[in-house]
């Protein structure tokens, strides 16, 4: 998103994107998320901290920066109490307005911005509710099988579409690591592939056989565009996010996998869930593919199938030993 898009942002804010774009080097799907998080707090405050509400509390570009700075911790439970109540926000939502409030606010206290600065940080203390977690939902081998195999093979987009979920089922990358894919960061020769991931981290994936092969069929076919983009839509335009979900919607609900939860990013967990499985992949080289900043984000990676489970619970060898109150004649 475009700072000139923000049509209603106030100076301060406006500031603030700057600093987490140029700066912070923040990717533009976070600086996004942080300014509508921002926003719908902005919009609380001229809807209920204001002494005079404006006509349309929903303009917030003349919120004054007082009233922002004026801002206590009571203010922020009180607004979090009204996003759970009022908007239906759950625990994941909840958490990253939390954490995009807390990062606006400190920039303020540690003189971060040129213009405008508060002498105290009233969210220091505050908390950042940490979500349940939960084991990641993910295809088994079977089914991400049959995704590739029972795609259409008549579709003139076949091997682009093909290509896409290999990589997809296979690194582990993300919908806009996808997407950015660009010519140039394809190396065949030494089966390489450049990926720009979050905050403009780069790293280099490895790509396997089937992959390699997926890209050389797709290159095939690849109509010659005005792009260095790798993956091109109708148009001859880079392809956008939203038609590469739809290419995997399709997918899912030609196999009957539709209306399960399972997304794109359900692909990601696939990936990384069958590395883990049946390649015995460290959690560490794990972080490294998946472009984790921490370990212990990959670690929801390493949970084990119920399979799992009971085959370890029946392979402990007192697991035939019974009460000797229920032991059949001859047991010993």
């Amino acid at each position: 998103m475009s700072v000139k898009d923000m049509k209603d942002c106030p100076p301060y804010l406006r500031e603030y994107i700057f600093y987490l774009r140029v700066i912070k080097n923040r990717s533009e799907k976070t600086i996004e998320s942080y300014y509508l998080d921002i926003r719908l707090f902005f919009r609380y405050i001229n809807e209920n901290l204001l002494p005079n509400k404006p006509e349309n509390p929903d303009i917030i570009i003349n919120l004054p920066f007082e009233a922002v700075a004026a801002v206590t911790m009571a203010d922020v439970y009180e607004y979090l109490n009204y996003t759970t109540e009022e908007c239906g926000c759950g625990e994941k939502t909840r958490h990253r307005k939390v954490v995009a409030l807390k990062g606006f606010y400190k920039a303020l206290a540690s003189n971060k911005l040129t213009s405008y600065h508060i002498k105290e940080n009233p969210l220091q203390n505050l908390e950042v509710p940490s979500p349940r977690k939960t084991s990641p939902k993910y295809l088994d081998l079977d089914d991400s099988r049959r995704l590739l195999d029972k795609l259409d093979s008549e579709n003139k987009y076949y091997e682009r579409d093909f290509c896409i979920l290999m990589l997809f089922l296979n690194c582990g990358m993300r919908l806009s690591e996808l997407v950015g894919i660009d010519l140039q960061d394809i190396n065949l020769e030494d089966r390489s592939l450049r990926i720009l991931g979050k905050g403009n981290k780069e790293r280099i994936l490895h790509i396997n056989e089937g992959c390699a092969k997926a890209i050389i069929g797709y290159m095939g076919v690849r109509p010659a565009a005005d792009t260095n983009a790798f993956f091109l839509s109708s148009r001859n335009t880079r392809i956008s996010g939203r038609r590469v979900e739809q290419i995997v919607e399709n997918a899912l609900k030609a196999n009957g996998l539709d209306g399960r939860g399972f997304s794109v990013h359900k692909l990601r967990h696939t990936a990384a869930t069958l590395m883990y499985q049946y390649g015995g992949v460290d959690a560490l080289v794990l972080k490294e593919v998946l472009g984790h900043a921490s370990v212990a984000t990959t670690e929801i990676y390493t949970h084990l199938t119920n399979e799992n489970v009971r085959t370890a619970l029946d392979s402990n060898p007192l697991s035939q030993e019974t009460a000797a109150g229920t032991r059949h004649k001859g047991d010993k």
